[in-house]
């Protein structure tokens, strides 16, 4: 997937951008599922939920407009594109959206929107159509990590620079798109790992409930969970790993699966709080109780949180979808000529029994 074409201008459009130093920023969307029926006001704890970005190694790559090929811009002048990848039924990507659309119309941004309903090849043609109605920088939540040579070329001969979110493109950072901010999900998946072991004592057979294939979150989740369970715990077992695509209603038909072909099954990893509540439903109707069967998950929900609280999952490794307020900022850092890192990680939080029921309004 490399281009040689280099950009000789650049037009604006908002990326998702980090500051290179340690910047905490707050979102002031909390979004809720679609059957979550609790009470929707925000908590005094939603404003230390923004995300925070780890301070970058000494020697980290960055991107400026100078070398990706471009001119200074005024900020307020551009229009942005924002393609999201999956169906709004998700928090994390109605939380995700709410963010990019609340931020954008705090700077007084134009911003166009499309949604890929979770089809891959309607996203090619989401960015096409943003490119065509005039957007002059590319924010994209990729479905996939492949495949995204149309869109690159396309924005190439438009000289329209890209940034993606949470999952990223397989391609040349600094060339094919300016930067990439999201959590690190090798670390994500060791800390699931490490409840994990907590909660079971190190000791027995546990499954998967892997994400959607063909993206680098699922690979990474999984890759970080493998490796400290190797590590730390010998004695737990992945004996069973099936994907979930990163939905409540397939991770709930997995389960069902599960406890049928693995009745001894002592743990569950899944890969984002959907699947695992899927999990919880399916324990639910096979008559188990709070506690039998360890579940944990990765992104923060609110329901997965209140989950924790009610004792049917063990942990929470945050993934925190907010990125609006830090992708303007540094935005705003880059379109001004200064250097934004190529890679920006953001600093994830935990739930767990110790602070689950106090954190709870941090959750989206």
């Amino acid at each position: 997937m490399q281009r040689t074409t280099h950009r000789s201008l650049l037009l604006a459009r908002p990326v998702v951008v980090a500051l290179a130093a340690a910047v905490a920023l707050t979102a002031s969307s909390c979004a809720k599922s679609e059957d979550d029926a609790s009470d929707s006001k925000k908590s005094p704890a939603a404003a230390d939920a923004g995300q925070k970005v780890v301070t970058p190694k000494p020697g980290s790559k960055t991107c400026t407009i100078d070398a990706y090929g471009g001119e200074k811009i005024d900020l307020k002048g551009a229009t942005v594109g924002f393609s999201q990848s999956e169906k709004e039924a998700n928090p994390f990507r109605i939380a995700e959206t709410q963010s990019i659309k609340d931020e954008a119309a705090k700077r007084g941004v134009k911003l166009l929107t499309a949604n890929a309903q979770s089809q891959f090849s309607k996203q090619i043609s989401d960015v096409q159509d943003l490119l065509a109605k005039g957007a002059d920088l590319l924010v994209i939540a990729p479905l996939n990590s492949d495949g995204w040579d149309p869109v690159l070329q396309a924005a190439a001969a438009k000289k329209v620079p890209i940034v993606t979110i949470d999952r990223k493109i397989n391609a040349t950072a600094c060339k094919d798109y300016v930067s990439f901010i999201a959590s690190d999900f090798v670390e994500q998946g060791r800390r699931a790992a490490d409840q994990m072991i907590e909660a079971t004592g190190g000791k027995g057979e546990v499954a998967i409930l892997l994400g959607s294939a063909g993206n680098n979150v699922t690979t990474e989740r999984t890759k970080g969970f493998k490796e400290r369970v190797a590590e730390k715990a010998p004695g737990l077992k992945v004996v069973f790993e099936q994907t979930g695509d990163f939905t409540r209603e397939k991770g709930q038909q997995v389960t069902e699966q599960l406890i049928q072909s693995k009745p001894g099954i002592k743990g569950v990893y899944a890969e984002n709080d959907e699947m695992g509540l899927g999990a919880v439903a399916a324990l639910k109707g096979a008559g188990k109780k709070a506690g039998d069967i360890k579940i944990v998950t990765v992104d923060g929900t609110r329901n997965a949180v209140q989950g924790v609280v009610d004792g049917w999952i063990s942990g929470v490794i945050e993934s925190n979808p907010r990125f609006g307020p830090l992708a303007f900022q540094t935005l705003d850092t880059f379109t001004q000529g200064k250097e934004v890192p190529q890679d920006i990680v953001i600093q994830d939080s935990a739930y767990s029994g110790d602070n689950a029921e106090q954190d709870l309004g941090k959750a989206y």
